[in-house]
């Protein structure tokens, strides 16, 4: 069980000799794909649910995932998708993406958004931190023993990491932030590596991958007595579900082929 101090940032998950966090980012409003990967661990029982942000955009299912996340108690944060989609809703605009078959689908996830799941998402900040360790509300006890968790990197949200990102630029990371592990999204490229005594993880997408495997991706994180294990994971779901709901809602065509290929829309 988790829970929240609400003078911190901080998460707060009573463990006891292990814990098994589940490891989610970019859903990207893929609700069958987050449903399949539920059914998947269905006889699982996890510590905590991380994501990574990047919760809402492309596939039309925005409020389901939502309220998913909400129902978990996930530790969510907000990624560079659903920052536009705040911005939408609070009667702002962005200048990129510029093209308007990209445009059209934050316009529409934020008509689509219920107002408790745009209140959902508006309360999300940038990072959140997560101890590897028994419960102990005092978080300079946790200190160089937490899972950090970013969208794109710790130094900048938007900032891509990649498994062929030079190993230098993860010792930076490492130096400067120094957490056990790190976990971000943003790329949607799977890896865990430890680089200089951090973990650096990324789950893959939990519903757009972008290597022609149209499977989404997740990742199991097991802590055990300061040992870090990840397993990575690539699950089905149904596609056709997705591509008959875009027709449906009469949202782009070049967004049933991208999900049905799983590639990069460009």
């Amino acid at each position: 069980m988790a829970t929240r101090d609400a003078q911190t940032s901080h998460t707060y998950v009573e463990v006891k000799t292990a814990m098994q966090i589940l490891l989610l980012a970019d859903i990207h409003g893929n609700y069958p794909a987050l449903r399949a990967i539920d059914a998947f661990f269905s006889q699982t029982s996890f510590d905590a649910i991380v994501n990574c942000g990047d919760s809402v955009v492309f596939a039309p299912f925005s409020n389901e995932v939502i309220n998913w996340l909400i129902a978990r108690k996930t530790i969510s944060i907000l990624g560079n998708t659903d920052k536009k989609v705040i911005k939408l809703l609070q009667g702002q605009t962005f200048a990129k993406p510029s093209k308007e078959e990209k445009r059209i689908m934050y316009f529409h996830a934020a008509r689509q958004l219920s107002r408790q799941c745009g209140d959902y998402l508006q309360s999300l900040g940038i990072s959140a931190e997560l101890p590897l360790t028994p419960i102990d509300h005092d978080p300079e006890k946790h200190k160089g023993n937490q899972l950090g968790i970013f969208h794109g990197s710790p130094a900048k949200p938007h900032e891509f990491l990649f498994d062929t990102t030079p190993r230098d630029r993860f010792a930076e990371l490492a130096r400067d932030y120094p957490y056990k592990a790190i976990v971000t999204g943003h790329s949607h490229t799977p890896y865990h590596f430890e680089v200089n005594g951090t973990h650096f993880i990324n789950p893959g997408s939990a519903g757009r991958m972008f290597d022609g495997n149209p499977a989404v991706g997740c990742a199991v994180l097991t802590c055990k007595e300061s040992q870090v294990e990840v397993q990575h994971y690539r699950i089905d779901y149904d596609v056709p579900q997705v591509v008959a709901e875009l027709a449906r809602q009469q949202l782009p065509q070049i967004y049933q082929a991208m999900y049905l290929e799983g590639k990069k829309l460009n």
